[in-house]
């Protein structure tokens, strides 16, 4: 398994920062790779944690579960609907607060499987991730640093 992480300062609090994110549907409205976005399901009982919603980008159409949800700390959601080769997916939100700022990070987790050809392919995915994990947080940082913009 690969992890890579991109991270950033945003001028803003932690609760407004976990606002946008807890709004699950609405990742289409801030970031800027992506074409799409909505609700599919909430969780049992209503809870968060199993919520899915449906994300296209391009003509790709994804599936992202959350797995957990810590407010104003932590968002994980296990993405479907990549290749089959990659085994899992996963992108976690986390928010540390710094004075006037809290820090963002977005870590992509990768698992093709085992030996040094899936590790090294594990790699070149997580490359690929952190630029689209560079273009979400771009999007974020847009949206509450310029939120008339």
């Amino acid at each position: 398994m690969a992890d890579i992480s991109r991270s950033r300062s945003i001028t803003a609090p932690p609760q407004a920062i976990w606002d946008v994110l807890a709004d699950f549907g609405s990742l289409s409205s801030w970031a800027d790779n992506v074409d799409h976005s909505c609700i599919l399901n909430h969780g049992p009982g209503g809870a968060a944690a199993g919520t899915t919603r449906r994300v296209q980008v391009g003509g790709n159409t994804l599936v992202e579960r959350i797995t957990e949800f810590d407010p104003r700390t932590a968002l994980a959601y296990d993405i479907e609907g990549l290749p089959t080769r990659l085994r899992t997916v996963i992108n976690r939100w986390t928010l540390r607060p710094t004075g006037d700022a809290t820090d963002v990070t977005l870590t992509s987790r990768v698992e093709i499987g085992a030996g040094p050809i899936a590790r090294a392919a594990e790699w070149v995915v997580c490359r690929g991730m952190a630029r689209e994990s560079d273009s979400m947080l771009t999007g974020l940082v847009r949206r509450m640093e310029n939120p008339r913009a």
